[in-house]
């Protein structure tokens, strides 16, 4: 997307609704300041269809007590949905990540239940709800995005019911016993059931969606072999049908394997294994900060390995990219102390003067950076204890054109149904991800580029754009 300038249109005949716009505010040295574009996956996937289709996008625009005017880039217009600074704690950093993201993610740290937030959660859903009523041309396509939105299709529908509604949950949904430990659980899957389809990223998640609309609502649930390329379930409601499946999201693959290949992502990538003192393999974990990604865990396999001398620091270095991440959180403050006393233990104790046995950097960092770091790196480590997909694993699979490489990969991730070529672990066993790294660094060239291959296989041809055309099929056909 071009940087988007204010001004307003209306009648749109397809509309995303998501958290966030995929703008930020761009400050200029001049003190005006200007919103910028900020494309990601969903942005990429999703533009075709806006432009060709006058689409609207309404979200919040990352700063709270706000009023902004609609914001037009081309065909498409940003409607910015207002959150007050006491919406931003309760029904984000309280409902949305200290309640139903540790909920939806196995209860990795205990969720907490609270009313003010729950009702804090209510009111920001009625928002973006009564923002895309106004925005939707009649008959408009709607996809709703994520989890901190599963109330919207229910009341955009008591509003709208001229709209064809699509959802999709980005996160896992969790298994029925993790989900009725919710105060909220009926009205949660009400709000889903607004939609016309609702996605998931595995069939498992839409099984529990459909056993629970039995339980919850008192909905007949039945599997039909609807879909493009899946089997749909489908939840009867009288007078119309939802129908409910699996849609695994994925990148823009060959955006990815365009910019691996350049010549000064090659050129920075020979520049960073030079930086690490040309080490014979070079390990690389890139996560957000977030107790679901397991980089604990995996420091403490490295530490184990070096302290076995299955691998040595003057030949096997790691280098551990931790995007920040909510860290007004207390949890996600007592997990940074950890790791980064991790990596102090490992570097004490491995490391030598000028050559650190763990690179950890806690940072953000441009996309041509982290394509050159994934160029670089001969074993990538994905290790989380539970993931909705994890595009990390894609992305690493998407820049190993020469078919080197190897991915060592969680089984709790939901890239593990695609990615079987991958070493595959069970995060919470040592041993097991102590054997697989070793594996990785060990394995035969001609064993790891028949592995890379088939993963490289399956990630170009299922790309983001492909993952949008299917669900927009199946909401189309609903």
């Amino acid at each position: 997307m071009t940087d988007a300038t204010s001004t307003a249109t209306a009648g749109a005949d397809f509309v995303v609704v998501a958290n966030r716009l995929p703008v930020d505010l761009d400050r200029l040295p001049d003190g005006t300041q200007r919103w910028k574009s900020s494309p990601g996956g969903l942005v990429t996937a999703l533009e075709p269809f806006l432009r060709s289709r006058s689409g609207a996008w309404a979200g919040w625009p990352g700063v709270p007590d706000t009023e902004l005017a609609p914001i037009a880039d081309g065909e498409i217009t940003l409607y910015p949905v207002t959150l007050s600074t006491a919406e931003l704690t309760d029904y984000y950093e309280g409902f949305c990540n200290a309640t139903l993201w540790p909920l939806y993610h196995d209860v990795v740290v205990p969720p907490a239940f609270h009313r003010h937030w729950w009702n804090a959660y209510v009111e920001v859903n009625k928002r973006f709800a009564a923002t895309t009523a106004k925005v939707a041309d009649n008959g408009a396509t709607v996809w709703v995005q994520d989890y901190q939105l599963q109330l919207v299709p229910q009341m955009l529908r008591g509003l709208r019911p001229d709209l064809r509604i699509g959802f999709f949950l980005h996160i896992p949904f969790p298994p029925v016993e993790l989900f009725m430990q919710l105060p909220w659980r009926a009205e949660l899957i009400r709000g889903l059931l607004g939609a016309n389809l609702v996605g998931f990223q595995l069939p498992g998640g839409a099984q529990n969606f459909l056993f629970l609309a039995r339980r919850l609502v008192g909905m007949p649930a039945t599997k039909s072999a609807v879909g493009v390329g899946t089997k749909l379930g489908q939840v009867n409601l009288g007078d119309r049908a939802v129908q409910v499946g699996a849609f695994p999201i994925s990148i823009d693959a060959a955006a990815f394997d365009s910019l691996a290949r350049s010549r000064p992502i090659r050129k920075r990538a020979s520049e960073i294994r030079d930086e690490l003192g040309n080490p014979a393999t070079v390990v690389l974990g890139v996560d957000r900060l977030d107790y679901t990604k397991g980089i604990d865990v995996r420091l403490r396999a490295l530490g184990e390995l070096y302290a076995e001398n299955r691998i040595c620091a003057e030949d096997t270095v790691m280098v551990q990219l931790a995007t920040p991440s909510r860290e007004r959180v207390e949890h996600y403050q007592r997990m940074r102390k950890d790791i980064e006393q991790a990596v102090s233990w490992i570097n004490g104790e491995f490391g030598r003067v000028g050559h650190p046995a763990v690179h950890y950097l806690h940072q953000s960092m441009p996309r041509s950076e982290l394509t050159a770091l994934f160029v670089a790196a001969d074993v990538m480590l994905v290790t989380p204890l539970r993931d909705g997909m994890n595009l990390v694993a894609k992305e690493y699979v998407a820049c190993r054109n020469d078919l080197s490489g190897a991915l060592v990969l969680s089984e709790f991730a939901g890239a593990a149904a695609e990615l079987t070529g991958a070493f595959l672990v069970n995060p919470h066993d040592l041993d097991g991800i102590k054997n697989a790294i070793e594996a990785a660094i060990i394995i035969d060239p001609e064993e790891g580029r028949r592995r890379m291959r088939a993963l490289r296989r399956q990630v170009m041809n299922h790309d983001v754009r492909h993952w949008a055309r299917s669900f927009l099929a199946a909401l189309g056909a609903a």
